[in-house]
């Protein structure tokens, strides 16, 4: 059950002196996709990606693997400032990292628009630094574009469920929308974990607002 607070939390980042340096070696991953046997890793140059930070990374990659429409799925660590980062230092907050999800997809399967719903309706991006009962900078909310066409219509999905948000009592949403940010693979253990664990814990949840790309508002640059 989560506890609901009177307002966003506002945990400090760290800054680049205060977090480790980290390593090169970094976290190896299985070679395919626990549920849709597709490859963790690769190029994917032919390709579309977006990463997403909503809180626990569990739960918010099952949402998207579960589409049955994505090409390939992973959770990891990105938006903060130490390589090949583990668990439990991005865990410190120390790292500056978020956990998040990196979406491997095409546009002529699902798009970017539908992904944004996903993103958006799954979990409460007013919390700032939290979700639910999971408070610290790993849990707030960020979408890591991986083209400017992407963070435009990010941005533009922003605004457009901002009005959704307000006209139901929430406030202002604390969502980080940046590019150019490094991903880095979370632990074997972490990935694919719902499937791996069905009974596994899942802090995700919504606010009930539907997101306007579920109206028909279009944001892929549609006429």
């Amino acid at each position: 059950m989560w506890q609901f607070f009177s307002g966003p939390i506002n945990t400090p980042m760290p800054t680049p002196e205060q977090a480790p340096a980290g390593r090169d070696e970094k976290i190896p991953v299985p070679e395919k996709h626990f549920v849709l046997g597709t490859p963790l890793d690769g190029s994917f140059e032919t390709y579309d990606s977006v990463v997403f930070g909503m809180g626990c990374f569990w739960g918010a990659e099952k949402k998207f693997w579960q589409t049955g429409r994505v090409h390939s799925t992973s959770v990891g660590y990105a938006g903060g400032y130490t390589k090949n980062p583990h668990y439990r230092e991005v865990c410190s907050g120390r790292t500056g990292h978020a956990e998040v999800v990196r979406v491997i997809y095409r546009e002529n399967q699902i798009s970017f628009g539908e992904l944004l719903r996903i993103f958006w309706e799954n979990h409460d991006p007013t919390q700032g630094m939290r979700q639910g009962n999971d408070v610290g900078t790993e849990y707030r909310s960020i979408i890591i574009a991986s083209t400017e066409q992407q963070v435009e219509q990010a941005k533009a999905s922003l605004q457009q469920f901002q009005i959704e948000l307000t006209a139901a009592g929430f406030g202002p949403i604390t969502t980080e929308i940046v590019s150019g940010q490094e991903y880095y693979f979370a632990e074997d253990f972490h990935q694919q974990y719902l499937a791996k664990n069905p009974g596994g814990y899942c802090g995700l949840g919504g606010t009930g607002v539907s997101c306007p790309v579920s109206l028909g508002v279009k944001l892929d640059n549609q006429e």
